[in-house]
C-alpha cells in the first residue's frame, strides 16, 4: 500500500514551509493568494487528505499534548520524567500521544510528523543526548514546545533538576565525612546529564583543593557499573569513596565490592544518583541524590499551558536535588 502524502510532502512540492501549508488548510488570512494557490495545487496533485485530528484542531482545540522522546524511555530518570509529564497533562485535561524515536534528525523528524498528524497543540521533547539536541535544533516544530535536555542547549532550565548541583551535593557529603580519595563512576558523556554530573563533581573537588582519584565512564547499566567498579578497585590506590552517576551503576559497583571483599561502607563509601525505588533495599541501603520528577512533570505542563495561553510561566529556577542519606556512606 503506497504511503499517504503528508503535510511535509505538500510543503516540499509547493516550495513553502509546512507551517504555511497548515495556515492554508486552516483558511488563515495571513497567506498571500499566490502562495495559497501553489499549496492548493500541490494538495490536488498529491491527493493529500488531512487527518480527522487535524480537522478537529482547525475547528478548535484537539486536547492533545505530544511527547517526543529521543531513545530515552528505557532509563529510569527520563522514563520517570516522561510518566510524570503524562500524568500532569492528564490532570490538566489533556490526552498525551507519545512517540519514541532514535536520537537522529531523520527519526526525530518522522516522530514530529506523526505528532503533527495527530494535531497536537504542543509538544514536550525529551532529548538527553547531545546528538538528539543537535537534531531538535534543526527541526521546525511549528507548535509551542519545550525541550528537556540541558540548560543552554535549548532546554528550559526551569524544567530541569540541577544535575551539577546534585553531583556537588554528593561530593560535599563525602568530603564532610573526611574522604579525600574520591572517584566518579560517570555516565556516558554524550548524555548531557552525565556531563553535568561530571562537571559538578570535578568542580566541588577542585573547590576543596583535590583532584579526583579517578573518573571512569559506564553506560548507565548495572553491568557497566560492575565492570568499571572492578577497574576502580583493582587500579586506584587508597580509594575510599565513589560518586556513581546513577543508582544502577552504583548497584553494579556494590556487586564488584562484594566480589573483591571490599566492605561498604567500612572500606568504601558509595553515593548514587536518582533514588530509584529499589535504592532503599540495596545491600547496604544506598545513599543517593533524589530527583523530584513529579515536580518536573508539573512544571513542564505548567509552562506548556502558559505558552498556549500566551502567559508567562510561574517558575524561575531549576528543580533542586536532595541528598538522601542511608547506610552506604560513613565517616573516615
Amino acid at each position: 500500500m503506497p504511503r499517504q502524502p503528508t503535510i511535509r510532502d505538500v510543503a516540499v512540492s509547493a516550495g513553502v514551509s509546512y507551517q504555511t501549508v497548515s495556515r492554508v488548510l486552516n483558511d488563515s488570512p495571513q497567506v498571500r493568494p499566490r502562495t495559497r494557490d501553489k499549496v492548493l495545487a500541490a494538495i490536488d496533485d498529491l491527493g493529500f487528505r488531512r487527518s480527522a485530528a487535524a480537522r478537529a484542531l482547525a475547528a478548535g482545540r484537539s486536547g492533545l499534548i505530544g511527547i517526543l522522546a529521543a531513545e530515552s524511555h528505557s532509563f529510569y530518570g527520563t522514563a520517570t520524567a516522561m510518566a510524570a509529564i503524562e500524568q500532569a497533562a492528564r490532570d490538566a485535561g489533556y490526552r498525551v500521544p507519545v512517540v519514541n524515536a532514535a536520537p537522529d534528525a531523520e527519526s526525530l523528524a518522522d516522530g514530529l510528523e506523526h505528532l503533527q498528524r495527530e494535531a497536537v497543540e504542543a509538544i514536550v521533547v525529551l532529548a538527553p543526548q547531545e546528538r538528539a539536541l543537535d537534531a531538535i535544533e534543526s527541526l521546525a516544530i511549528g507548535v509551542p514546545f519545550v525541550t528537556l535536555g540541558a540548560a543552554g542547549r535549548g532546554a528550559d532550565p526551569r524544567l530541569l533538576v540541577d544535575q551539577a548541583a546534585g553531583a556537588r551535593l554528593a561530593t560535599e557529603h563525602l568530603l564532610a565525612l573526611g574522604h579525600i580519595r574520591i572517584a566518579h563512576l560517570a555516565g556516558p558523556q554524550h548524555w548531557v546529564e552525565a556531563h553535568a554530573r561530571l562537571d559538578g563533581f570535578t568542580a566541588r573537588m577542585a573547590g576543596a583543593g583535590l583532584e579526583p582519584a579517578a573518573v571512569i565512564s559506564g553506560d548507565w547499566t548495572a553491568e557497566s557499573g560492575y565492570r568499571a567498579g572492578l577497574r576502580l578497585l583493582d587500579e586506584v590506590a587508597e580509594l575510599t569513596a565513589v560518586v556513581a552517576g546513577n543508582d544502577q551503576m552504583a548497584l553494579g559497583l556494590l556487586h564488584a565490592c562484594a566480589d573483591r571483599d571490599v566492605r561498604v561502607p567500612e572500606d568504601l563509601s558509595v553515593v548514587g544518583f536518582d533514588d530509584v525505588p529499589e535504592a532503599a533495599h540495596y545491600r547496604p541501603p544506598l545513599t543517593t541524590i533524589r530527583q523530584d520528577f513529579a515536580e518536573v512533570g508539573r512544571r513542564t505542563i505548567g509552562v506548556v499551558l502558559a505558552e498556549l495561553r500566551g502567559e508567562p510561566a510561574a517558575v524561575d529556577r531549576p528543580v533542586p536535588p536532595v541528598l538522601v542519606e542511608r547506610d552506604s556512606t560513613r565517616a573516615r
